[in-house]
């Protein structure tokens, strides 16, 4: 087969991948795990229904692998954010943006389902007993500290107010479709000094 071929063969490939991924992403967000059916996920990638198994051999095996890049990915984001040479205020509005944001949305939403409302396979239980929200509540807590300490954030106990707003960002989540999502400067409003 000549190298062309092959190389195109793979791009296609990895097309289909990531159009099921980005698929079973937002099915999963929407519906969970026991709600999502593979058909649910080929539907919305615009795809057979036998294409799926070429790339995955259970819905549980994707929803597990979808968890473990979301954790990932967070945490990247998180400390890529940490080392921006901008404001710490700057740093919460842009990972509030991100978050809100309708690409970042559905993965923040797997990971809340995947926390809080599903039975999940135990892979996934312990990727999640390993990444408690602990951990990015010390991950931001330095910018939520230094954002004080430069008075642009509230004063009070950091770990706190952190815990606060990833609270209300989880709940703009859960709220989803059908509500208005607040603007990243209202949301502000909560951590900003005044």
């Amino acid at each position: 087969m000549p190298r062309l071929k092959e190389e195109q063969l793979q791009l296609i490939y990895e097309e289909r991948k990531r159009q099921l991924t980005a698929a079973a992403v937002k099915v999963f967000a929407r519906h969970g795990l026991p709600g999502t059916k593979i058909s649910m996920i080929t539907a919305e990638a615009g795809v057979s229904h036998g294409l799926f198994y070429h790339y995955f051999k259970t819905k549980e095996e994707l929803f597990i692998s979808l968890v473990q890049e979301a954790v990932d990915t967070s945490l990247k984001e998180i400390d890529g954010l940490i080392q921006l040479a901008v404001p710490p205020i700057e740093k919460i509005k842009l990972l509030t943006e991100s978050m809100l944001d309708a690409s970042g949305a559905p993965y923040f939403m797997l990971l809340h389902r995947a926390r809080n409302f599903e039975e999940v396979p135990e892979e996934v239980g312990r990727l999640i007993q390993k990444h408690p929200m602990d951990i990015y509540v010390k991950r931001l807590l330095p910018v939520f500290e230094e954002g004080q300490q430069r008075g642009e954030i509230a004063d009070g106990d950091a770990e706190e107010l952190i815990a606060g707003y990833l609270a209300i960002l989880s709940g703009v989540m859960v709220l989803g479709n059908g509500y208005s999502t607040p603007r990243t400067e209202w949301l502000l409003r909560y951590v900003a000094k005044r």
